[in-house]
This record gives C-alpha cells, sequence and structure tokens, in this order.
C-alpha cells in the first residue's frame, strides 16, 4: 500500500520528515535515487488517479469530485478539499479534511480536551455546574445571547481571568437563528465592499480549518458553485468575481461548462458556467456553537438558560443591572412521575399511534415573535412559568440577542435600530440524495440574497432552501403569514430543481425555519453604544454572520479594550475540545437491542455497543458523555442537537426502534429525574408539512409541489387574488 498523505500527522506538518519517511516506504526501491524517481512519479499518479477516479460512476452512490483549488495550510501534501466521504461513517472531517477512522480517536475524538476539566455527573437545571461572580457577586462581563455570536464571545473572554456570564432566554445555546440557517462559512465574495460583512467574513472564513481542528465540532472545506445559466448570468460571475476581489477574498475563479459538470454531474444541463470558491465551507451551526460554548464553559464561564431578560438598569456605581425571569416549562413542573412522556405530532400520523396509548400526542407551532427568543426552546412555546427573579451586576454588558437585540438596545435607551426578521424555510432530504451534489450550489444572487440554494450537509443529507421573506411586509403583522404552506414549499423545490433537477422529493424527512436577524441599518451592528460605550452591540448578524463570528468576537473584545475593559490571559485556557460523536466503520461493535420502551438495555451490553437510535447509530455511551459535558441538557432536542439522536430518516418514529424514549430514559436515569419530566422534541414547531412522519399521500403532494408551475411570487404585498391570477395565467 502507498504511505498516506495524511495532514494531520505529526509527520506531514514537516513536510521533510513526512518525505523522508516515503522514501523510506518498502513499496520503493532499494536505491535513494530511485526511491527519489518513484517518489515523483507516484507522487504524479495519485494526483491523476484521484483526480479521475472520483467522477468515475459508482453503483451505490457517487463519491464527490475532488477539488483542488485549495491547499491545505497545515500540510505542504494535501491539496483536495474534500475526498467526498460523509462525516461520521468510516470517519471524520476535521479542520476541513477528512480524516479516516482508524486516525480518530487522534485527531477527533482527542484526548486532553478542556470537557476533561468537567466534574462528572449532569449539570444543574438550566446552568452550569460552577459560578464565574468575583467575591462580591458581580461580573466583569456579561453576554445577552448564546447563538454563535454570543459563544464566540464567550471562547474569546474564556482565554482571560475575566468573570463573564452568558445568558440564554430560550432553553438551549444555539435555539434562535443560529438553529435554523444553512450552515455555510461564506467565503465572502458577495458582501458589499465596504460593509461590516465583506470586513469581517472573509478573515473569519480563514480562522474555521484552526478553530475546528481545536474544538471539533466538524468542518468541510466543501467549496461553492455560483451557477449561471447562459451569457447574461456569466456577466454577473465577473461582477461576482471583482466584488470578491475587492473583499481581499482568494483563489476565486470562474469555471465553464465541460469542467462544472465533471464536478458536478447532476447540474441541470443549462447551466453554462459557475464562480468557483474553494474556501467555502459546511457545519453543522448548532454543534459549531454547543463547541464554542462548552469550551468557554470548560474554561470558567458561567452559563445560565432560561433567563429572559426584561429590564436592564445602571447603578451610579457604573454597574448594569440585568433583570431576567428564570422560567422552567409548565409540563417539567407539573408533569407526574409516572409514565413515559410524550411525543409531539398530530392525529392522523402516518403510522401506527393507537399503539402507543401511553404517548400522548401534541402539536406545538412555533411563531414568529417566538422565533426572536428562541424558537421552540422559548418560554411562550413551552408554556414557560417563572419560577425566579434574578438580578445580574456586570461592569461591561454585550448585546448578542440575535432576533430580539433591538429590544435589549431600548433597555438602555438606544434605539437605534430595529430588527426586522426575514424568514429562511428549508426541506431536509435523506443521505440517499446526498450523492447528487459535491458543492454548494448557489443561483445567481437577487436582490432578496443568495437566493434559494442546494448542498449536501456534513452529515450527507440534501438540503434545500432557504426562502427570503421579510415579515416586516406581512400586511396582517408577524402573527399572520401571507403565503400558504404549499406555496412557500413549492418556491423551495422548483427553485432547487433549477439546479439539480433529479432529486427525489418522496425522500423528504424534514422541514423547518430560521429568522434572520436583519435590521433596519442594513448592515451588521457592532459597536459601542451610543448612549452607553460601556455597552457593546453584536447586533443584526444576519448571513454570512456564521463565517464572520470567529473575527467579530475578535472585534468585540477590541471594542471592549476600547470601552476600559482589560484582563489578564489566563495561563489554563485549554482550547482543545473533543467531539461527543464517536465515527462508526458500518455495524462493527454495535448491538441493536429489541424494541422496548421501558427498557433501554434489555441484551445487557455496554454502553458502547447499545444503540439508542438505529438510524444514526448513536450509542448509550455518547448520551452519557453528552450529558457529562459543561452545559445543561434536559431534553431529547437538546441531545439531538448533540447526538445526532432522532436525526435519521425515521425522524424518531415511536414504531420504529422507539429511540425517543430510549434517549429520553438514559437522560432521566443520568440526571436522576422522572422519565416523564424529560422534555421532547417540539413539532409541527416552524415545519412546513402537514404531519410529522409523511404519508404517501403527503409524498405525492409534495412531489407534485415540485413540479414546473406558473410562477407564483411570495410577497407579503400580493394578495391571493393577485395569487390565482398568477397561477391561471390571467393578464391585468
Amino acid at each position: 500500500p502507498l504511505p498516506a498523505l495524511n495532514p494531520f500527522t505529526e509527520r506531514s506538518r514537516h513536510g521533510k520528515a513526512d518525505f523522508f519517511s516515503f522514501l523510506s516506504h518498502p513499496f520503493t526501491c532499494n536505491t535513494t535515487m530511485l526511491r527519489f524517481s518513484a517518489v515523483l512519479c507516484l507522487l504524479s499518479c495519485v494526483a491523476a488517479f484521484q483526480l479521475q477516479s472520483s467522477f468515475i460512476p459508482n453503483t451505490s452512490v457517487r463519491k464527490a469530485a475532488i477539488s483542488t483549488g485549495r491547499t491545505s495550510k497545515l500540510s505542504v501534501h494535501m491539496s483536495s478539499i474534500t475526498a467526498g466521504e460523509v462525516h461520521g461513517e468510516n470517519g471524520a472531517y476535521v479542520a476541513g479534511f477528512w480524516v479516516p477512522y482508524d486516525e480518530c480517536d487522534e485527531k477527533f475524538n482527542i484526548k486532553g480536551g478542556s470537557n476533561e476539566k468537567v466534574p462528572s455527573g449532569p449539570c444543574p437545571r438550566s446552568r452550569t455546574r460552577h459560578g464565574a461572580a468575583k467575591s462580591d457577586g458581580t461580573y466583569d462581563v456579561a453576554i445577552i445571547g448564546s447563538g454563535a455570536i454570543g459563544s464566540a464571545i464567550a471562547r474569546e473572554l474564556s482565554k482571560t481571568k475575566a468573570s463573564v456570564i452568558m445568558l440564554e432566554a430560550g432553553d438551549d445555546v444555539s435555539q434562535g437563528a443560529t438553529k435554523g440557517n444553512s450552515g455555510i462559512v461564506h467565503a465572502g465574495f458577495d458582501d458589499t465592499p465596504g460593509s461590516r460583512r465583506a470586513e469581517f467574513c472573509w478573515p473569519g472564513n480563514q480562522m474555521f480549518p484552526a478553530l475546528d481542528a481545536d474544538l471539533h465540532f466538524g468542518y468541510q472545506l466543501t467549496g461553492s458553485l455560483v451557477v449561471a445559466n447562459g451569457a447574461e448570468e456569466e456577466k454577473h460571475l465577473g461582477e461576482l468575481m471583482k466584488r470578491g476581489d475587492t473583499n481581499g477574498v482568494k483563489n476565486l475563479r470562474i469555471v465553464q461548462k465541460e469542467e462544472l459538470f465533471q464536478m458536478e454531474p447532476h447540474l441541470n444541463p443549462e447551466a453554462t458556467a459557475a464562480l468557483f470558491s474553494p474556501d467555502a465551507g459546511t457545519l453543522i451551526p448548532y454543534e459549531y456553537t454547543i463547541a464554542l460554548a462548552e469550551n468557554a464553559a470548560d474554561n470558567g464561564v458561567e452559563v445560565r438558560i432560561r433567563r429572559e431578560v426584561v429590564a436592564i438598569e445602571k447603578e451610579e456605581s457604573g454597574l448594569f443591572v440585568i433583570k431576567a425571569r428564570h422560567w422552567e416549562p409548565k409540563a417539567y413542573l407539573e408533569t407526574a412521575s409516572e409514565g413515559l412522556g410524550h411525543y409531539y405530532g398530530g392525529e392522523g400520523e402516518n403510522g401506527p399511534t393507537d399503539k402507543f396509548p401511553a404517548l400522548k400526542i401534541q402539536k406545538k407551532k412555533v411563531t414568529v415573535p417566538e422565533m426572536k427568543v428562541g424558537g421552540s426552546g422559548s418560554r411562550t412555546a413551552n408554556d414557560g412559568v417563572v419560577v425566579e427573579e434574578e438580578e445580574v451586576r456586570a461592569r461591561f454588558l454585550i448585546n448578542a440577542a440575535g432576533g430580539f437585540s433591538d429590544r435589549i438596545s431600548a433597555m438602555i435607551g438606544d434605539e437605534s435600530f430595529k430588527v426586522k426578521p426575514r424568514l429562511g424555510e428549508y426541506v431536509l432530504l435523506r443521505k440517499n440524495q446526498g450523492h447528487l451534489c459535491n458543492h454548494i450550489l448557489f443561483p445567481c444572487p437577487g436582490p432578496l440574497g443568495k437566493g434559494i440554494l442546494v448542498q449536501k450537509t456534513l452529515w450527507g443529507n440534501l438540503i434545500l432552501g432557504p426562502t427570503a421573506r421579510d415579515v416586516h411586509m406581512w400586511p396582517k403583522g408577524e402573527l399572520v403569514d401571507p403565503d400558504s404552506r404549499e406555496e412557500v414549499l413549492g418556491k423551495i423545490l422548483r427553485a432547487c430543481r433549477n439546479l439539480i433537477a433529479d432529486f427525489d422529493t418522496n425522500e423528504s424527512i424534514h422541514s423547518f425555519s430560521g429568522a434572520r436577524s436583519k435590521t433596519d441599518r442594513g448592515d451588521w451592528i457592532i459597536e459601542r453604544s451610543v448612549q452607553d460605550g460601556s455597552f457593546i452591540q453584536a447586533a443584526g448578524i444576519d448571513s454570512p454572520g456564521i463565517a464572520g463570528s470567529p473575527a467579530i468576537a475578535l472585534e468585540v473584545v477590541r471594542l471592549l479594550k476600547e470601552a476600559g475593559w482589560d484582563a489578564p490571559a489566563d495561563p489554563t485556557f485549554n482550547p482543545k475540545r473533543a467531539a461527543i460523536i464517536k465515527p462508526k466503520r458500518g455495524e462493527e461493535g454495535l448491538v441493536f437491542t429489541a424494541e422496548t420502551k421501558t427498557e433501554v438495555n434489555s441484551a445487557g451490553v455496554s454502553a458502547q455497543e447499545n444503540v439508542v437510535c438505529k438510524c444514526e447509530k448513536v450509542t448509550k455511551a455518547e448520551i452519557v458523555e453528552a450529558m457529562g459535558r459543561s452545559l445543561p441538557i434536559d431534553s431529547t432536542q437538546g441531545m439531538r442537537k448533540r447526538t445526532r439522536a432522532g436525526m435519521g430518516g425515521c425522524q424518531g418514529k415511536p414504531w420504529n426502534y422507539g429511540c425517543e424514549c430510549r434517549v429520553a430514559a438514559v437522560i432521566a436515569r443520568e440526571a436522576q429525574e422522572p422519565t416523564a419530566k424529560v422534555g421532547r422534541r417540539p413539532w409541527s414547531a416552524t415545519s412546513l408539512f402537514e404531519r410529522r412522519w409523511l404519508s404517501d399521500e403527503d409524498k405525492a403532494s409534495v412531489h407534485a409541489l415540485s413540479q414546473p408551475q406558473p410562477e407564483v411570487v411570495i410577497s407579503s404585498a400580493v394578495t391571493p387574488f393577485q395569487r390565482l391570477k398568477a397561477f391561471f395565467g390571467v393578464q391585468n
């Protein structure tokens, strides 16, 4: 066998050592000169073979094309962006590149991470195990909001000896706009030159390989393609490339049709060219945010969830007094100890719900106002009951509250902006559709953003979306959606057919929405407040906020220093964190036990073998590991975001493997709570689907919506009568 060229071996970080290990490999000849010649020849052959073999059809799943537009900064030998593997299956993506299964214990599930600092046992309810207040009960810095921005800031501050607290209105970190987005680390070529987006997107993008090498949230350098259909759209590619050059974005190039279809064999035949950015990447946004927040908490930041900030005052001493309501779900406070709990679904679900009388059927729709403060994890969505009024005193305050950031700002008298949410809806398909695209595929952008896109997620699913619907334009307010579910769903599916024509809508398993925190300023707001210089705004961070988040965090720290904050570096800071999920090699070492709603381990096997979620092959050991981390978890939804239990094709069907009951039982056992008190995955939340588990009739309806139809413009300014006229082709 050829010696492996892996960017994460110690040798390959030093090209000379790796080169000589190559020379000494038994595959090569016995003399030094012949070895040298053989190596040069082999390198050329391997490169040519990899490039060609990536386009050879596979009878099962086509491997992703190997792109050679970006060279890893971690190894002079590694030039491919991705080998087309699926994260967690026979290996993992680390710092953008593939690490095979046998090296994952060293490179992904590492030893010596900050998570090893955490005491055994679960967190207390709704907070970290530790506090960070100083001896007088105050804090140096308080952060409101624990999305990607707030958590990135918290991690930067955890590198110092400052006392820091992060408050979250929802029932977990990453429950707002962070949870409901594409998970794309954009390169920044589309951003308006001179804007705050352009200032932070590219620098942030370049920080992700090193961030993932530390935190192991999973990051794949897929690259992106903006696809043009025809000469007019090709002109726009040139404009985007010039804009990218102005913004400092590197490695951009335009690929023509022949190369484009080698890179993307399933692309719509009408495509003629594309702008290729090899630096764009893919991650799971909540897994990224959880990794940031975990590492911050491991290094001393205090985190409290279910804390809804209702007022901010300023004492004569100069301290901010943040008044927050600590709430808990009514179901948690009132549920009896007996029973299995419930699942969220609806009457007429596609399955034998009548066989599970112990499972209560409930339904929970999430509104736009709730999406601003945690969505399905918000107080009102959970019938939350206020159990305590709290006051937090801090010298400096950071507003990273996303959709609620204008309300937080107004609490100190700063009304310089208003949040105008823009909804983005998505459809998720099974992993058997993921092979249809290798890169992130964008259409040429329009006036409302980057357009409805197609991409393969880090975990191998195909994702379609998002829309771009401005809530402030809805005629009857943000509680009355003027567009029907069918109109929105059809808009997504038909737009994506223009990129990839042959995806199978019958493989649709989930739909969700996010509310982007756009503001009336039209740009990100990263500044000291005009009302109070000790109040730092990190507000209105919409797309490409994930990409910009680590660079934004550095800017917020700079602004704090400008405002007078100072703290020495903490020599004990540990930047490393091990992943929770263990990659699997098929079903090797796993035991699938008989279905039961009351027994987690009917076969009596070890936790490492005991599968509690069949589709995603999640083990009991992974659930226990997540419970032992530094952030509080008390629901199957929180566990789903950390371990993928319930994320698979069956979406947690009670009549399949009963994974939600199994996971709830493990959470209950670790938390020493009754199983019935464990929170469950909400539905319908923001779904566009009629049912949680689609029937054959539902699938037929979804397929029909994906077919070409007279285009109906989705806009709050369009009346139902106008929609009908457009649908039937009636002219004015």
